[in-house]
């Protein structure tokens, strides 16, 4: 078991697959000689070679559409969009041929193709580049989407996303790459749409994914050590498939939820988890469900603007007092 940041278990994983599988290569903007625009990539170039990590002109919709023409021929791809921001240069690429290509033509091709972008605020990058805009991908059939928010989900998602036969679009977190967590020295690729209970709690269910899952543990464990109050985290880790049942199953032991996201409130995915939990636990709940996001606004540049903005640890910790209240006030 080793301690690693989110960056180096990305990295761990590529290289490994690439090391395992001659047909997986890197194409992207500036990952070879620049070693990618948040180093994910460092030391490719010189292990692989150009055939290998393929540097691109900015030209996203070209480079994805590359991609796809190569994964439908045998090749597995793992795309690098600089952020998810600039995927939507590539959306038609994505969503209309990616995500279609194997149901439109009866199963006579397969897209094994990765898509790896980050996402998120926090940064300072203004409103163009830090949108949480991963419910696009989402929202279609035909594409998976995973949002690991732990080195070590980090890197077994990113093998198992090599690994399937379908596109998938792995959202990383700009706010996540520094953090660090314990790693098996050996890790066997992840079930992809399979949720995680992160935390084991009787009190209340907080579901959340990426960077959220990472402030929800937080969250939990200072509500615990303060206040005496056990939260359950379930960690969403993949948003197409979704694991409904791991989520109703927690709100059945607790009876309350919390749902915490990094994107806008209004057609989010706390609002699916919401009407999730509505279809599967409606009987068991002792309070409405909470939700915690951002401001629905284009997200300022001006720091203490943007920090107002994103939803916070102590969003988080207040919605969940909030609805223990409520449930004190209906027993």
């Amino acid at each position: 078991m080793s301690v690693i940041t989110y960056r180096q278990a990305l990295h761990d994983a590529l290289r490994e697959e690439m090391l395992r599988d001659q047909d997986v290569f890197l194409i992207g903007e500036e990952i070879g000689l620049f070693e990618g625009s948040y180093k994910i990539t460092a030391g490719m170039l010189e292990e692989f070679g150009e055939k290998r990590v393929r540097d691109t002109p900015i030209a996203e919709e070209g480079f994805t559409g590359a991609a796809i023409g190569a994964a439908m021929l045998g090749l597995r791809p793992v795309v690098e969009l600089m952020t998810i921001n600039f995927s939507l240069i590539a959306i038609d690429q994505i969503i209309n041929h990616a995500a279609k290509i194997y149901g439109m033509f009866g199963g006579q091709a397969r897209v094994p193709l990765v898509i790896r972008t980050p996402g998120g605020g926090g940064q300072q990058l203004g409103a163009t580049h830090s949108q949480n805009i991963e419910l696009f991908y989402a929202f279609v059939p035909g594409m998976k989407v995973v949002a690991p928010s732990s080195p070590a989900d980090a890197k077994a998602l990113m093998l198992a996303a090599i690994r399937d036969d379908d596109p998938v679009l792995v959202l990383e977190n700009l706010a996540l790459y520094n953090t660090t967590g314990e790693v098996p020295d050996v890790v066997e690729p992840a079930e992809i749409g399979k949720a995680k209970v992160t935390r084991e709690g009787k009190d209340i269910t907080v579901v959340a994914y990426s960077r959220m899952a990472h402030v929800a543990l937080q969250v939990a464990e200072q509500l615990a050590r303060e206040e005496g109050i056990d939260v359950e985290v379930v960690d969403l880790r993949s948003l197409r498939p979704l694991d409904r049942d791991t989520v109703v199953e927690s709100v059945k032991k607790t009876n309350c939820a919390v749902v915490l996201e990094d994107d806008w409130l209004t057609y989010g995915i706390g609002a699916e988890i919401a009407a999730t939990i509505s279809d599967g636990a409606f009987d068991y709940l002792d309070a409405p469900v909470r939700r915690v996001a951002m401001a629905e606004v284009p997200l300022p540049y001006a720091k203490s603007l943007e920090t107002a903005a994103l939803p916070s640890a102590a969003d988080a910790a207040n919605a969940i007092r909030e609805t223990l209240d409520a449930v004190a006030r209906r027993r």
